[in-house]
């Protein structure tokens, strides 16, 4: 009993220090902020990126390591080359070599490859003679390179394609969608995948390829609305896993359900509309995005500002929400990820809270999203 108090200590102890940092540059150096907009490493790299799995890449003298979140060299900067941590491995380039290695520095055995893929969800692509395949962290092959192609995992899945067919797998390996289809979506939850076969577009939901009657294009679910939009004449509609309109497709554009409401545009014209296909939220932006689970949407006029759920103006149209080509090849996510939205005016880029207060009253020169560590 008294063990399992202590680890219950430990636990809520490290759990109390977990902390989600950002990284942000001023005056032309990379520091990193908390979510009170306090500098929990002052700016010093000319060049950063952002943490993954507690550390962070940074670069000095032109070689590459990284930091912890006291900004200590856990890995010192010997590299050419290096991509974020992912299932406790590192791809990192020394001497014209790509290889894995742990935040111990370890080297991970893992079999000779064409070209070398970070680890993604436990397992990594490898190439071979063309073919590609999956190891796991343990540097052993799960799936040998037998496939054309294996596109990003997603919760566990990934399309694939052999020959001119595609199906999907999960990390295991294992076949989960087979490989008769002319086109597939890249994400598959309880309500199915699209997929393309025979030249019909439908949903493959339990096993059934179910047609979607006079669709021409479909996109992905999201989340656990069950329903996703699909295009039929050029207009755009709703339709659930049986691949049955709910929704008839009267809009020009449309986008994904979430909290209870999908952005659809009429025209030139964007509002919102619910599972029955009530308009809610009037016709009047330039463009706008799905909800966030915190309940804000982005919406266009002139500039980019945030909604709720009953159209109320949180955050005024007045910003930029994607850093575009900004700097790096950092996360350029829209709108809402956890607390804040990073936003971006005549003065910088910026944190916004729900509330719509700007962090720390603060601009910077560069924002990433906050990460957890």
């Amino acid at each position: 009993m008294k063990k399992a108090f202590s680890l219950l200590l430990v636990f809520c102890f490290s759990m109390s220090f977990a902390q989600e940092l950002a990284l942000v540059r001023e005056d032309g150096l990379f520091g990193y902020i908390n979510k009170s907009g306090e500098y929990i490493i002052k700016p010093q790299y000319k060049v950063a990126k952002s943490f993954s799995e507690g550390l962070a890449a940074a670069e000095k003298d032109k070689a590459w390591g990284f930091i912890n979140t006291k900004g200590e060299w856990v890995i010192e900067p010997t590299y050419d080359k290096v991509k974020y941590f992912n299932s406790g491995y590192a791809l990192v380039l020394k001497d014209d070599q790509w290889r894995y290695i742990d935040k111990n520095e370890k080297e991970l055995n893992a079999p000779a490859s064409d070209k070398y893929y970070d680890f993604q969800e436990g397992v990594a692509l490898i190439r071979q003679n063309d073919k590609i395949g999956l190891i796991g962290t343990d540097g052993k092959t799960i799936l040998e390179p037998t496939y054309d192609e294996i596109k990003a995992f997603r919760d566990g899945y990934a399309k694939a394609r052999k020959g001119e067919l595609w199906g999907m797998i999960n990390n295991k390996g294992e076949v989960i969608v087979p490989f008769e289809y002319e086109e597939i979506g890249n994400t598959y939850n309880t309500s199915g995948v699209y997929g393309k076969k025979g030249g019909n577009f439908g949903i493959i939901h339990n096993g059934t390829f179910n047609v979607i009657e006079g669709a021409d294009k479909v996109w992905n679910f999201h989340g656990d609305s069950g329903l996703t939009y699909a295009r039929k004449d050029k207009k755009t509609g709703f339709v659930n896993s049986k691949g049955e309109w709910v929704i008839p497709p009267t809009y020009s554009k449309a986008r994904a359900f979430s909290n209870g409401l999908a952005p659809v545009a009429k025209d030139k014209e964007w509002g919102y509309i619910d599972m029955e296909g009530k308009t809610v939220i009037d016709f009047q932006y330039r463009d706008a995005e799905v909800f966030s689970a915190n309940g804000l949407a982005p919406v266009k006029e002139k500039n980019w500002g945030f909604i709720d759920t009953s159209g109320n103006m949180i955050i005024p149209t007045e910003y930029s929400i994607t850093a575009g080509l900004a700097f790096l090849a950092g996360n350029n996510d829209k709108g809402f990820l956890g607390d804040y939205a990073r936003l971006k005016s005549k003065k910088g880029w910026g944190f916004f809270n729900t509330k719509g207060e700007l962090l720390g009253n603060k601009w910077y020169q560069n924002a990433e999203p906050f990460v957890k560590n």
